[in-house]
């Protein structure tokens, strides 16, 4: 998601920094756009797209099988990519649900392994406060809700499904050198808004304008959780721009952070006992 938006802002800021940054976009043309674009404005040379549409295991897999085989080092893994449109991808899920959140989990688990080579090393995971309103149902997981505001509610699911995945993630690599955090970076006017009803968009449009915030402030909080020395002990908590904060209730749910994680493995194809921590995972 580094093509535009918030992504766009912290990978300029990484390059900015002299990190060796790899952009994962959908779109070739916009991600070889951006990733010129921060070249040029940084003067760092060490910025690469790489195609990764995350509404396709199967692209979500062929983008990890190359990253393992060209790149030999990675320390930052940000979960940036968001869509709020409702519809349904080719594995057959709702597309908010895959793309927020089953596609960071696969992309996540299949570089896992790396990370700890790596560490220390950090995943950060732009969630929402929209996860207040989230309402996982385990038993239909992956599957649009029913209602006349299935898309919201989709998205607002895949928010809290961010806010858990980072949850359980911090709680199983405790042993290990892999943090993460899950980051709401304020109301930000990006592409997001796109995808709004066109009945809401008169409305919301202009309010986005005029109050909410650049992609370059809202990448703040996410360059903080990817940047900031001492953040360990703060492995798994939620971030605003006001630093870690109590998410809402459900967010907070070690049962429910659990079942979505074996649900998650269940949906993408992943069995628990290839990817604790122990386990012995290739390199490439």
């Amino acid at each position: 998601g580094g093509s535009s938006g918030i992504g766009a802002a912290t990978a300029l800021e990484l390059a900015r920094c002299g990190a060796r940054v790899i952009l994962a976009t959908r779109n070739a043309l916009r991600g070889e756009a951006a990733a010129s674009r921060i070249r040029t404005e940084t003067g760092n040379e060490e910025v690469r797209f790489m195609h990764l549409d995350l509404a396709s295991l199967r692209s979500v897999r062929a983008f990890a099988s190359t990253f393992l085989r060209q790149e030999p080092h990675l320390h930052l893994l940000i979960n940036n990519a968001g869509v709020s449109a409702g519809g349904t991808t080719e594995d057959g899920f709702s597309l908010p649900f895959q793309v927020n959140h089953l596609g960071h989990f696969l992309l996540t688990q299949l570089l896992l392994e790396r990370l700890r080579s790596c560490g220390p090393s950090r995943v950060v995971i732009v969630a929402s406060s929209a996860h207040c309103a989230g309402r996982l149902r385990l038993e239909s997981l992956g599957h649009p809700p029913p209602g006349l505001f299935s898309a919201f509610q989709d998205y607002c699911d895949s928010k809290l499904a961010n806010v858990l995945h980072a949850r359980e993630l911090a709680t199983r690599e405790l042993d290990t050198q892999v943090t993460c955090y899950a980051v709401h970076p304020g109301f930000v006017n990006t592409a997001l808004f796109r995808y709004a009803p066109l009945w809401l968009k008169p409305l919301l449009l202009p309010l986005a304008w005029l109050l909410f915030l650049d992609p370059s402030e809202g990448a703040q909080v996410v360059l903080d959780c990817a940047t900031q020395d001492g953040l360990e002990p703060l492995s798994g908590r939620y971030f605003t721009d006001s630093g870690p904060q109590q998410p809402w209730p459900r967010g907070r749910d070690d049962r429910l952070a659990r079942a979505l994680w074996e649900g998650s493995e269940r949906l993408v194809g992943l069995r628990g006992d290839e990817v604790g921590p122990s386990a012995a995972a290739p390199a490439a």
